[in-house]
Order: structure tokens, then C-alpha cells, then sequence
């Protein structure tokens, strides 16, 4: 499972590291988030585990690249932006947090969430067993059954920021 394999990693390489991206857009001026779906109910941020020596935004770019990119022609050209949000998971277990409680020194994982902002026109290459999938905010807000708790607090995390829909 993935929480063995996040304890057989820690024990080489300490805290994992995750980035996920906040892809946002726009349909009947209202922001969508795109997500990857698999299954009738399982929803997930496309991203993954950065590489010991990599920064955040090159992992990303090459996580984006493996999970939704195009694998022939011209790379798309990913704008990664700023953090909005870091969860972390204290223990190996399912339970992860929006801050790091403060009797926890030696955190298991760290995930963060970043903006990313697509090109005026781009391709996408999904894997067969996933479907990408625009979800509006209005749905994310306060739906931790459904999607989560990394994902329903997205509305919240994206409320400081000004969106201009042309």
C-alpha cells in the first residue's frame, strides 16, 4: 500500500515530499479546478512525490508532464506558481493536517498544493483508467465526503487571490 511504502522510503530518504497542482478553469464565469477521477469516487490533484535533490517547481513540471502531459509533439510549457496550501502527515497513517502539530519533529510527509497556470491553449494526455474533470468551487466547498479534505478546502485556499475571467 502506499502508506508501507511511504514507511520504507522515510527510513532512506526522511520526510516525502508532494506536490500537487491547482489547475484552474473557467466555464460560464465561474473557476473549475480540473482533477483526475478514478472510478465512480476517487478524485485526485495531478502531482506526486519530488525526487531527493529536486525543487518543487521542476518536480512538478516533470509530475505534470507523467500524469497529464502530452507524449508526442511540443511539451506543454507549465507556469507553476505560488503555494497555497502544506498539509502534513505526522505518522504513517491516513490522517494528514493543514499545519504541523507541535509535538511532531519528524513529520512523514509534507504536501503541498500549487497554482498552475495553463497556456492559452494546451493538450492533455490522460492515462485510460482516468478520467480529467472540471470541477466548480461551489461543489469543492465543504464536500470532505466526496473529495476529501485536501481538495474541499481548495475554495478556501484560493479565496485571497483576485481571478479575472475573459
Amino acid at each position: 500500500t502506499r502508506l508501507s511504502r511511504l514507511e520504507s522510503s522515510y527510513e532512506q530518504e526522511g520526510c516525502r515530499r508532494t506536490m500537487q497542482g491547482v489547475i484552474l478553469v473557467h466555464q460560464h464565469r465561474h473557476a473549475h479546478v480540473l482533477l483526475l477521477q478514478k472510478g465512480d469516487n476517487y478524485f485526485k490533484l495531478p502531482g506526486g512525490r519530488i525526487k531527493p535533490g529536486e525543487s518543487d517547481s521542476e518536480g512538478m513540471i516533470r509530475l505534470l508532464n507523467a500524469k497529464i502531459g502530452v507524449t508526442s509533439g511540443p511539451a506543454t510549457e507549465w507556469d507553476v506558481g505560488e503555494v497555497v496550501s502544506t498539509w502534513w502527515r505526522p505518522n504513517f497513517d491516513t490522517a494528514v493536517y493543514p499545519y504541523l502539530p507541535p509535538h511532531i519533529t519528524k513529520p512523514k510527509e509534507e504536501i503541498k498544493q500549487c497554482l498552475v497556470r495553463l497556456p492559452e491553449k494546451c493538450t492533455f494526455a490522460i492515462p485510460t483508467d482516468k478520467n480529467l474533470v472540471a470541477v466548480p468551487l461551489f461543489d469543492l466547498y465543504d464536500n470532505s465526503s466526496r473529495y476529501g479534505h485536501i481538495i474541499s478546502s481548495i475554495p478556501q485556499m484560493l479565496s485571497r487571490f483576485n481571478t479575472n475571467y475573459i
